[in-house]
């Protein structure tokens, strides 16, 4: 086939890009941006646009599908000129589900701990040589990229993503994948720009349940609430299975699962991850993986990129990023870290920089989410502000939204950086959370002056 991307730049799309070319077909695209790391690596195989921009005369009757990026918009002339031709146009997760439609689908959907919990599960299955195509949102160790696409493989494991499909299809991208095998990890409110109500939010994880098809397996966080209850109030026929973190011991910073067969020592560690994990075992269990098979897997899983990924550890002081950003998983990976190193002094710094962080009415979720850090700062830039045209916020209203009068403010980077550069971390723990880069910050740079 010739498929051709529109927005082929994108974490996702080049990947799929990517997976698609290896699998065969003649792949082309567009974009009017391209970063690393997906520019080198689509360089690498020859889909790199000569141009950026968007050129709607490489849009022909030639092309079989094109596949339309959430970066694109609802104008793109390449669009356009492909709804004048009559051209079949996929989001990125119809195009999944039509690859996938005789295949066993196991996808995994919660607000947080999906791409972790999506990451264990290929962890194991890779360990124990069972091939299985796949869809993940974070780079791991041992795998040349995110997406897999097969003919013959039985399973398709998806990190299902809530956030909508594309500029032209404003379905959640989870609600089209119509699951044999879903779990759903946990549900906190997020993407405020898109579901302005925490009822709204949830309802999309209900519809979420009700796309798994007849007879399948749901798995859930029996832990959490709000997932118990719409779970077992689903009137879909499907079987239910409830999970609860798994017990376990820390010592000598170092967390171990109790088993049968004793105790395990992990690479990964904090009670949020230790939950991901017991999810985890279930889906495993159900793609044909016995208890004690993935317990041997999982006690080398070393984490996804950027979720608690440790850059240091040298006399005495210690640094992890995490892409934590919303209030639930900054709470969580805090709470963490101040577990795994009780008798360490744990600096967090926080970047608030997406649309719903930065929204004043959805700010005050994040109340005591750094309540357990010795010293506590958050970092946002006021002209991010004014680009996206929201109020400012001043120092005093952020110390209210966290409840927490100790807390250290930022807006300016050059203040954050010599911040950083300057504080004593004789016997720390400093734990980076964002999913930006703090104005221009280099972590991997500054932790190489420690």
């Amino acid at each position: 086939m010739h498929i051709h991307f529109i927005a082929i730049g994108g974490s996702a799309m080049h990947n799929l890009a990517l997976a698609l070319h290896d699998k065969g077909d003649k792949v082309t695209g567009s974009d009017d941006a391209i970063f690393e790391p997906s520019k080198t690596r689509l360089a690498k195989q020859g889909l790199l646009p000569e141009q950026e921009g968007w050129f709607p005369e490489k849009i022909t009757p030639s092309i079989d599908a094109v596949i339309l990026g959430m970066h694109a918009k609802e104008d793109n002339p390449e669009l356009i000129k492909a709804r004048e031709l009559g051209l079949k146009i996929y989001s990125y997760p119809e195009f999944i589900y039509e690859h996938s439609k005789d295949k066993t689908r196991v996808v995994i959907g919660g607000s947080h701990g999906k791409t972790t919990i999506t990451s264990m599960v290929l962890h194991v299955m890779n360990y124990h040589g069972v091939e299985v195509d796949y869809l993940v949102g974070a780079q791991l160790e041992g795998f040349d990229r995110m997406v897999n696409l097969t003919e013959n493989n039985e399973f398709i494991l998806i990190e299902g993503d809530e956030y909508l499909s594309s500029p032209i299809d404003r379905r959640p991208k989870f609600h089209l994948y119509e699951p044999n095998i879903a779990l759903i990890s946990g549900i906190a409110w997020d993407h405020i720009n898109v579901f302005p109500t925490f009822e709204n939010y949830v309802d999309q994880f209900k519809t979420f349940i009700d796309k798994t098809t007849n007879g399948g397996i749901l798995i859930y966080n029996e832990e959490d609430p709000i997932v118990k209850q719409i779970a077992e109030e689903s009137t879909n026929p499907i079987r239910r299975i409830g999970y609860t973190t798994l017990e376990h011991e820390i010592d000598d910073s170092v967390s171990y699962l109790v088993t049968n067969e004793g105790l395990l020592p992990l690479e990964v560690f904090g009670n949020h991850n230790i939950n991901n994990i017991s999810g985890a075992k279930w889906v495993c269990q159900n793609m044909g993986i016995d208890e004690d098979d993935f317990f041997e897997a999982i006690a080398s899983f070393k984490g996804a990129s950027k979720r608690l990924e440790k850059l240091h550890d040298k006399n005495g002081t210690i640094v992890y990023k995490d892409f934590a950003h919303s209030p639930s998983k900054v709470k969580a990976t805090a709470k963490a870290v101040k577990e795994q190193y009780p008798n360490k002094k744990l600096i967090a710094c926080l970047e608030l920089h997406t649309y719903s962080s930065l929204n004043t009415e959805f700010l005050s979720e994040y109340k005591g989410a750094l309540d357990l850090a010795d010293e506590a700062v958050v970092f946002y830039s006021l002209d991010a502000l004014k680009i996206k045209r929201m109020a400012e916020i001043s120092s005093a209203e952020m110390k209210s939204a966290f409840d927490l009068e100790q807390l250290i403010t930022y807006t300016n980077a050059s203040d954050f950086k010599a911040f950083i550069e300057s504080v004593d971390t004789a016997n720390s723990v400093l734990l980076f959370m964002s999913s930006g880069n703090y104005g221009g910050l280099v972590l991997e740079e500054f932790v190489k002056t420690l």
